[in-house]
């Protein structure tokens, strides 16, 4: 029973992959794009690369921000990959390259993440920017490669350690979010096969879970306390004569 849950989500992550619609599979996903996508907008731009893309969930939203879209991913699901490869190291990436990197839900997935943040630090420009998400608020997921969950003052210590400026670090929900996660799970994986309810479920759960129980969420506060997880923006910085410090 258990395998064919998985089997099913897995099927929904490729069905999905690339619609417009997939933001609104849970409350999780919805708060995703509502912290990620206007941090986009205001910071990423010229030569850009995703790390650990996935299915590029964002791609949409960064193709006109961007002149260069690269993307590296260590087990890619798409046949439009630019890199193959572990962002701990990143050799066949030349230093200094990019000016903006995204790397959205992964660092809980790399065994030693102070090691992928000293590597995405060596690729970008001087005063190229690292957007960036993480969990503190999920439950075990792509195991067994399932590492880590960061506080704001993890964050804090590693980005500093690895060289970046901090630009901001916010909460990207709370709990109910978290828990609008599970619901909205079982609910469209238990309709997904089901092909003539699986559009009245889509229905209900985008409206009456996953953007209500957001707008509850956001209303009730208490992210600083049960945070679903971070999104954030570092710098590397730039000295007087523009080279990086």
């Amino acid at each position: 029973m258990r395998n064919q849950w998985h089997i099913v989500r897995k099927r929904m992550d490729y069905e999905l992959a690339g619609s417009p619609e997939q933001h609104y599979f849970s409350p999780t996903f919805y708060a995703q794009y509502c912290a990620v996508v206007p941090l986009i907008k205001r910071y990423v731009k010229g030569k850009a690369i995703d790390l650990g893309c996935g299915f590029m969930p964002f791609r949409e939203y960064i193709a006109d921000k961007v002149t260069v879209y690269h993307t590296l991913d260590l087990y890619p699901r798409s046949s439009d990959i630019t890199f193959i490869g572990d962002i701990q190291n990143m050799s066949m990436i030349p230093t200094a390259t990019y000016d903006s990197a995204l790397c959205l839900e992964v660092l809980e997935h790399i065994p030693y993440p102070l090691l992928a943040l000293c590597e995405i630090y060596r690729i970008l420009k001087p005063g190229g920017v690292l957007l960036f998400s993480v969990p503190y608020l999920s439950r075990i997921h792509d195991q067994p490669h399932d590492y880590w969950r960061f506080t704001i003052y993890g964050l804090r210590l590693m980005l500093t350690e690895s060289g970046f400026n901090i630009l901001e670090i916010v909460p990207k929900g709370g709990l109910l979010s978290f828990i609008g996660h599970q619901v909205s799970s079982f609910l469209l994986v238990s309709a997904w096969p089901k092909r003539r309810v699986r559009q009245i479920v889509w229905f209900f759960n985008k409206w009456a879970i996953t953007r209500l129980w957001y707008q509850i969420d956001k209303l009730m506060g208490r992210w600083d306390v049960f945070p679903l997880g971070y999104v954030g923006v570092a710098q590397k910085p730039v000295n007087r004569e523009g080279v990086a410090e």
